[in-house]
């Protein structure tokens, strides 16, 4: 494999372009927007920056990586001759289908297509295309370059053969896979999810308040992040997504999203990306905090 085509620039499609080009491979990098684009561009060339700051690159490993990433809008221009399509668009699976048909309909033969979703049925997305045996899950976790995990995930009918291949390239990368079945919310979502939910319904019920169940879990339990932190960071929307699709593919009431999260996500309260979510991230909040520090 040497030419990886990455759908989406957000944070993972960034990520996953800035692990696979500083690993060596060519990257071309598509999303439908320019300024996404520059957007994911500019992160990656700053987080190659904090990595020759802590002298674990050189300015020479920057430049490199960059020249190996081309930027895309067209899907159909992005992924010709390419060995594997990392989809890492929304977490919105009426989008997933549609794209998986597209590069179906693009991509050569021999194109493994994998998704980067954290819960949607990888059996689902490949029955929309004519190769569901080359269809597979490669679920990074954020951030993408600093962590070593991969979920693995196999649909119904994914080739051992394009298993194995995918195992071995996440090796290359740095990476440990970690092979899983095909379920709502796979290993690390269906773990992960309740704990956050629950956190936010103890906070629904007045048991105590954000900080408090934050420095439980991080003090209590060695989490490096509470889980009311953890999920402003990954985004009060996508929890919500996540925790929905467990609840629609198990019907089981322990997956139904707290009252207080959907209110919120309707809000427009969506954690760091909105500037407010259980905690405050406006630039005010950090002018306040900067004035505390130095007064």
């Amino acid at each position: 494999m040497k030419q990886i085509a990455v759908i989406g620039a957000g944070t993972m499609g960034n990520g996953i372009a800035h692990t696979f080009a500083q690993s060596g491979f060519k990257v071309q990098l598509i999303d439908i927007s320019e300024t996404s684009l520059e957007r994911g561009m500019s992160t990656i060339s700053k987080n190659l920056d904090r990595m020759i700051a802590k002298k674990k690159i050189s300015e020479a490993d920057k430049k490199q990586t960059l020249d190996q990433i081309t930027t895309f809008t067209s899907i159909t221009d992005g992924v010709k001759n390419v060995d594997l399509v990392v989809e890492a668009a929304t977490e919105n699976k009426e989008l997933k289908l549609k794209i998986f048909k597209q590069l179906d309909a693009d991509c050569p033969e021999k194109t493994i297509l994998a998704t980067n979703t954290s819960s949607i049925s990888i059996t689902e997305i490949a029955s929309v295309t004519k190769r569901p045996q080359m269809v597979i899950g490669m679920h990074f976790m954020n951030p993408v370059p600093i962590m070593k995990l991969v979920e693995i995930i196999r649909g119904y009918s994914t080739s051992n053969e394009v298993t194995e291949t995918i195992m071995e390239l996440s090796k290359t990368l740095g990476k440990i896979p970690t092979e899983v079945n095909d379920y709502p919310g796979f290993v690390a979502n269906r773990i992960l999810m309740p704990m956050i939910n629950e956190s936010i319904e103890t906070l629904y019920n007045g048991v105590a308040g954000v900080e408090e169940i934050d420095t439980v879990m991080k003090l209590g339990m060695a989490h490096p992040m509470g889980p009311l932190q953890l999920a402003d960071f990954i985004g009060l929307d996508v929890c919500l997504s996540i925790l929905n699709v467990m609840y629609d593919g198990f019907k089981n009431p322990k997956y139904a999203p707290c009252p207080l999260l959907v209110n919120m996500v309707m809000a427009g309260k969506l954690g760091v990306k909105s500037g407010e979510g259980f905690y405050d991230y406006s630039e005010s909040r950090k002018a306040e905090q900067v004035s505390k520090r130095f007064s």
